[in-house]
């Protein structure tokens, strides 16, 4: 199985959102079963590292990633199980692009918020970052025992 978060630049959320994931996933020693990637929809940050407050935050809750941003490529609809979008903009984008109904937000799974976006923390400071943090966190976990754990159970 393999799982794809995307937000506009790829440096804040989706890698986050990433390394949670695979974070997790690991736990649950299913990281040979499970591949995780993150992209942005647009080309902002090709190359670069998350940012600083990003890897601040993934530090400070013992989760390391090695991400390099990347934007969307057009066989990603084609290579992912599921494509998690972190806003409707960004979902509005990834549907125009890609003719698949595996496209999903990420609140769709944080309870009571099915819809909502993960607020963009870029131009805000430490503790947005470390809400994003808590979102992605418990929208992550919902995600994993809807879709991941049955996936395992049900092969």
């Amino acid at each position: 199985m393999k799982i794809l978060f995307v937000c506009l630049g790829n440096i804040c959320r989706s890698p986050m959102a990433e390394a949670i994931f695979q974070h997790k996933i690991e736990e649950f020693g299913w990281e040979n079963k499970v591949e995780t990637d993150s992209a942005g929809t647009a080309a902002y940050h090709i190359g670069e590292r998350p940012d600083h407050r990003t890897l601040q935050v993934l530090e400070s809750n013992n989760i390391f990633t090695s991400h390099r941003a990347r934007q969307v490529s057009a066989n990603d609809d084609e290579e992912f199980d599921h494509i998690i979008a972190m806003d409707s903009s960004n979902q509005a984008d990834l549907k125009q692009k890609f003719r698949t109904t595996n496209i999903l937000m990420m609140r769709d799974y944080d309870e009571g918020h099915a819809g909502a976006a993960v607020p963009d923390p870029y131009y805000g400071d430490l503790s947005d970052f470390e809400e994003v943090y808590q979102i992605l966190d418990r929208s992550i976990d919902a995600f994993i025992q809807r879709e991941i754990k049955p996936f395992f159970h049900a092969s």
